[in-house]
C-alpha cells in the first residue's frame, strides 16, 4: 500500500510513459464516442478518455441540412489532442468523416468507380460536391454534355460522379457528371445503332445546324449527321436554308461505322436521282431554260430542274465580253437559254453555253465582210506584234507587223500608228470557230509587185537610185509604185575599179538584170554586173568566137561597123 501511495521516483517515470505512449495511440485517429449532452450549439461526446471532449453541431449536419442527433447516439470522432489546456479532449466529427470519406474515395479512384454525391453550392467556375464527408469540385464544363443554363435542378440531390483527380496532401477533388451521362449514353447508343439498319428510314428531331450539315436525334442520346450534300439533288448553300433546329424530319440511313458508331443520313435518298439517265433526257446540242443559282468567278450555276444543275463557263458566256465577270454577264434567279455541250453523267457534270443561243457575231461578221472588203475602225491597242482594230459589237481585228507596210519592216512601220487613230485596213481572213479576224493595212493599197509587171528571174530591169549607201545603192525598179531592191557594191559592175557606190547620184537611171526573186520575203535581187556579163556573152556568140584572138573591144567595134553599113 505504502508504495501504492507513495511511488518512486522510478515508478512516476514509467507511469507518464505509458500515459504519453496512450495518448500517442489515441491522437490523430478516428475513434468511437457516445454523446452525453446537447448545449447550445455543441454536442459533448466521450470517447473513452479521463476527460470529455465537444464538437460544434454544425459538423454533424450534412450540406443544406440541420443536425440530427440525440443523447446517447454513438458518432466516430477524430482526435486531434487527448488533452488541451483546459484539460479536455480536443476531437473533430468534420476531420473524421474526412478521414473516413477519402479512404473510401481512394478505393473508388483506384478501381475508376462510379461515387454518389450531392451539388450543394455555386462557386467561381463550378459547383461544389458533397462526398458523403468530402468536398469536390465539379467544373462547370463536367456538368452536362450540352451548356447547362440553369442548374437549380441538380441542387441537392443525390447523383453518381466520376473521380477525375485526387491530392489528398492539398485536399483537392475533381469530379465529372458529364462523364456518367456520356458512359449511359453510349450503352444506350450501341443498344439503339444494334436495331439500326443502313437503308432504313426513321424521324428525327433536328438538334444542331452547323456550317456542313446538321445533327438529327433518332433516339434519346443518339444522333446521326445529315451532312449539306445529302439534304437535296439540288445544290444546298447552307443547311438553314433547308432546315431549322427542332424540326421532325424524315431521313434515311446511309452508312453505320461498326467501330465509332457514327451515323450517316440523308433526305434526298428518299426521292429517286435526277442524274439517272440526264444524258438521255439533256442531249447534246439541245437548248433549255433554266433559272441561274449561284455565280463564281469561273462561270455560272444554273438549274434545269430540281436536282439538275450545269456549269455555264465564263469562257461560253458572250462571244464577245472578254475577260469580264460573269455576275456582269447574268444575275442569280436570272432566267436564261441554255445549249447543252457536254454531259457526263458518272461525275455528275453538265456544260452549259449561253453565248450559243445568241447570234454568233464572228460568223455575221464573215457575211458581213467577206475577205477583201475594205473596213474602217479605231485602234484599240498597240502591242509588239501589231494593232487592234474596233469593229462592231466590242469586236477587234487585229493587223500583224507583217501587213503594216509593203516596203518598211513593222517595226519601223508601226511607229506611224497611234492609239485611237481612224484607219482603214482590209479584211484577209475571219475564223468564228477561233474568234479571229486578220486584217491588213498595206493591202488596202496596191502591191508593188503587181507594177513590174510579168518580170522574172534573168529579166533585164530600168531601176532609179534612190538612195546611196556604203555597201551598195538602193533602187526602184521600174515606175514610182514598183518595189525596192538594193544592188550590192560588188555588182555594181563587171570592171572591180567601177564598183563604186559613189559614182552613182539619187534620180540616177541604171539597167539591171533580175538575178533572184523571193515571194515569202518579197524581196529581188537585181545586179549591173550580171546584165554586163550577159551582154559580153550575147556579143562574142553572135560577132566572134573565143578562138579569134579577137578582144571584146574589136568585137564590138566590128559589130558597131557592119550596123553602120547597113545603115
Amino acid at each position: 500500500m505504502s508504495e501504492t501511495l507513495n511511488p518512486s521516483r522510478d515508478d512516476f517515470a514509467e507511469m507518464l510513459e505509458a500515459s504519453l505512449v496512450d495518448r500517442q495511440d489515441f491522437e490523430d485517429t478516428v475513434v468511437k464516442g457516445k454523446i452525453t449532452a446537447i448545449e447550445k450549439d455543441v454536442a459533448v461526446i466521450d470517447v473513452g478518455l479521463k476527460t470529455e471532449g465537444r464538437v460544434p453541431l454544425k459538423e454533424f449536419s450534412q450540406p443544406g441540412k440541420p443536425a440530427d442527433l440525440s443523447v446517447g447516439d454513438t458518432v466516430e470522432v477524430f482526435i486531434e489532442r487527448v488533452e488541451n489546456a483546459q484539460g479536455e479532449a480536443v476531437i473533430s466529427r468534420e476531420k473524421a468523416r474526412r478521414e473516413e470519406a477519402w479512404d473510401r474515395l481512394e478505393k473508388i479512384f483506384e478501381k475508376n468507380d462510379r461515387v454518389d454525391g450531392e451539388i450543394f453550392n455555386r462557386v467561381k467556375g463550378g459547383f461544389t460536391v458533397d462526398l458523403g464527408g468530402a468536398v469536390a469540385f465539379l467544373p462547370g464544363s463536367q456538368v452536362d454534355i450540352r451548356p447547362v443554363r440553369d442548374a437549380g435542378p441538380l441542387m441537392n440531390i443525390p447523383q453518381p460522379f466520376r473521380i477525375l483527380k485526387m491530392d489528398k496532401r492539398r485536399g483537392n477533388i475533381v469530379v465529372s457528371r458529364r462523364a456518367i451521362l456520356e458512359e449511359d449514353r453510349a450503352e444506350q447508343r450501341q443498344e439503339v445503332v444494334k436495331e439500326l439498319n443502313e437503308g432504313d428510314e426513321r424521324e428525327g428531331v433536328v438538334k444542331n445546324i452547323t456550317e456542313y450539315g446538321a445533327f438529327v436525334e433518332l433516339a434519346p442520346g443518339v444522333d446521326g449527321l445529315l451532312h449539306v450534300t445529302d439534304m437535296s439533288w439540288s445544290r444546298v448553300n447552307h443547311p438553314s436554308e433547308v432546315l431549322n433546329v427542332n424540326d421532325t424530319v424524315r431521313v434515311k440511313i446511309i452508312k453505320i461505322n461498326p467501330e465509332t458508331h457514327r451515323i450517316s443520313l440523308g433526305i434526298k435518298q428518299l426521292t429517286p436521282d435526277p442524274w439517272e439517265g440526264v444524258a438521255a433526257k439533256y442531249p447534246i446540242g439541245a437548248k433549255f431554260k433554266g433559272k441561274v443559282t449561284n455565280i463564281t468567278d469561273y462561270g455560272a450555276f444554273v438549274e434545269l430542274e430540281d436536282g439538275i444543275e450545269g456549269l455555264v463557263h465564263v469562257s461560253e458566256m458572250s462571244w464577245v465580253k472578254k475577260n469580264v465577270h460573269p455576275g456582269k454577264i447574268v444575275s442569280t434567279s436570272q432566267e436564261v437559254e441554255v445549249m447543252v455541250l457536254e454531259v457526263d453523267e458518272q461525275k455528275r457534270r453538265i456544260s452549259l453555253g449561253l453565248k450559243q443561243c445568241a447570234d454568233n457575231p464572228w460568223e455575221r461578221f464573215a457575211e458581213e465582210h467577206p475577205i477583201g472588203s475594205i473596213i474602217e475602225g479605231e485602234i484599240k491597242n498597240i502591242t509588239e506584234f501589231g494593232l487592234f482594230v474596233g469593229l462592231n459589237e466590242e469586236m477587234d481585228g487585229m493587223v500583224h507587223l507583217s501587213d503594216l507596210d509593203w516596203n518598211r519592216s513593222g517595226e519601223d512601220a508601226i511607229k506611224d500608228y497611234q492609239k485611237g487613230q481612224v484607219i482603214q485596213a482590209k479584211v484577209l481572213d475571219v475564223d468564228p470557230e477561233k474568234e479571229r479576224i486578220s486584217l491588213g493595212v498595206k493591202q488596202v493599197g496596191s502591191d508593188p509587185m503587181d507594177a513590174i509587171g510579168g518580170i522574172s528571174r534573168g529579166s533585164d530591169v530600168t531601176c532609179t537610185v534612190t538612195a546611196i549607201e556604203n555597201g551598195g545603192i538602193e533602187v526602184q525598179i521600174g515606175s514610182e509604185e514598183g518595189p525596192k531592191a538594193f544592188i550590192r557594191k560588188s555588182d555594181l559592175s563587171k570592171d572591180r575599179g567601177e564598183q563604186r557606190p559613189e559614182r552613182f547620184a539619187v534620180g540616177d537611171k541604171v539597167d539591171a538584170r533580175v538575178t533572184a526573186i523571193d515571194s515569202k520575203t518579197r524581196r529581188i535581187n537585181v545586179s549591173i554586173k550580171a546584165r554586163e556579163v550577159a551582154e559580153e556573152k550575147q556579143a562574142v556568140e553572135q560577132f566572134g568566137s573565143a578562138d579569134s584572138g579577137a578582144s571584146l573591144g574589136d568585137i564590138l567595134g566590128a559589130a558597131l561597123k557592119d550596123a553602120n553599113k547597113d545603115d
